[in-house]
């Protein structure tokens, strides 16, 4: 191989001593002796040394130089996108959807319950269920991001946050600022898309969503003042399809919502419990310490009945019953297992919150099927779509 390569040289009349520096370049051998060499150190194009008219060694060169341009692109793609976007998913924590889930889950029962009496057809409700994801989604990103602004100087102290896109300075306020303007807007385009009634219930949250990440400044139990925000959407759904809240259905399930999420979050938040003491933040888990279990079992306990007054107030028949005691055990099974002294165990604890909302929205299409089906043969034909049209397009 040696030989062959020194005869390449030798005919394209190369000194020796630039053989070293040439060798240095090399790409690879061909098969038949010959040598492909880079142009550059960091080339996007190949280039031969030696000649020849064999069509399968151009397109060879070709073939490369077209892969090695892709991945030059393909790279220059992935560092636009951490530069200009990834900062704004990470403010939006889009890049951690388990909060969008946990927000989504009380509206999919809601509009599930709403849907029972059969006043609407199918594919409104699941044209419903649809606005409520991109509303939780765009909801769940303005509040992260609203949040950031207000703990700015506070995440800086906590070593889980610090590194957030507000505190590195890799996005400024203005910029945030900007950020939640376009999410507000958009949320507001999915709102509009309701009825008059929702509009005004869902645009009454949204004190809540701005004043919430404030409450750990000033109450033991913030908490609270999260689950009243987060479970907004357990009465919103309902509206959506009835034109009004049921109060013997939404105000329950509403209840049983916010007292799930008092026991998920203080789970999460026995991360930064340490954290928290040290620049005089409040929380649950500080509130609660050694008898965060007793606690939240109490919370659990309030959950469990806020959902089956819930069930009863709907006619869900024992399948429902079966995903509530399911969720519960569940829920039981976190707390007892729990070590509020291990983040990483916390951190799975709370995730795993999701399934208790599948459970409950699969509970709620059990136990209402039979009278699903019997409200729709009774009111098909006969629907009067303008309770679930749009307030502004309607």
């Amino acid at each position: 191989m040696l030989i062959m390569s020194l005869r390449n040289y030798h005919r394209l009349r190369i000194p020796l001593t630039q053989i070293q520096n040439l060798q240095a370049n090399i790409q690879k051998y061909c098969l038949c002796g010959n040598i492909y060499l880079n142009k550059y150190k960091y080339d996007i194009k190949q280039v031969r040394v030696h000649s020849t008219q064999s069509d399968h060694r151009q397109k060879a060169v070709i073939e490369s130089t077209n892969v090695i341009d892709k991945l030059s692109i393909d790279k220059r793609g992935v560092e636009l996108w951490r530069a200009k976007i990834d900062p704004y998913v990470k403010l939006a924590r889009w890049d951690r959807p388990i909060g969008v889930h946990l927000l989504y889950w009380p509206c999919s029962w809601s509009i599930a319950l709403g849907s029972l009496p059969g006043t609407v057809p199918l594919e409104t409700s699941l044209k419903m269920a649809g606005l409520f994801l991109v509303g939780a989604g765009l909801m769940r990103g303005a509040g992260c991001t609203i949040n950031d602004m207000w703990d700015r100087d506070i995440d800086a102290q906590v070593e889980r946050t610090k590194d957030r896109p507000l505190v590195s300075g890799v996005i400024s306020t203005k910029q945030a600022v900007g950020f939640l303007a376009v999410q507000l807007s958009l949320a507001l385009g999915v709102l509009l898309q309701l009825n008059c009634y929702s509009v005004a219930l869902g645009a009454s949250s949204m004190l809540l969503v701005i004043t919430y990440p404030l409450a750990k400044r000033f109450t033991n139990y913030p908490q609270i003042f999260l689950g009243a925000t987060f479970n907004w959407g357990a009465l919103l759904g309902y509206s959506a399809l009835q034109g009004a809240i049921d109060p013997a259905v939404c105000l329950p399930l509403y209840c049983g919502a916010l007292a799930w999420t008092v026991v998920y979050d203080t789970i999460y938040a026995h991360q930064d419990k340490m954290d928290d003491a040290r620049i005089g933040m409040k929380s649950t888990a500080l509130t609660f310490g050694s008898a965060t279990k007793p606690a939240l079992s109490g919370a659990l306990a309030l959950s469990t009945g806020g959902l089956l007054l819930a069930g009863a107030g709907a006619g869900l028949q024992w399948p429902y019953h079966v995903a509530v005691g399911a969720a519960t055990l569940h829920a039981a099974r976190q707390i007892y297992t729990l070590n509020p002294d291990n983040p990483a165990d916390c951190a799975s604890k709370f995730k795993s919150n999701t399934l208790i909302g599948l459970i409950i929205l699969l509970g709620i299409l059990g136990g209402g099927y039979t009278q699903y089906i019997d409200n729709r043969a009774r009111h098909r034909g006969k629907e009067d779509l303008s309770v679930a049209s749009s307030c502004l397009f309607g």
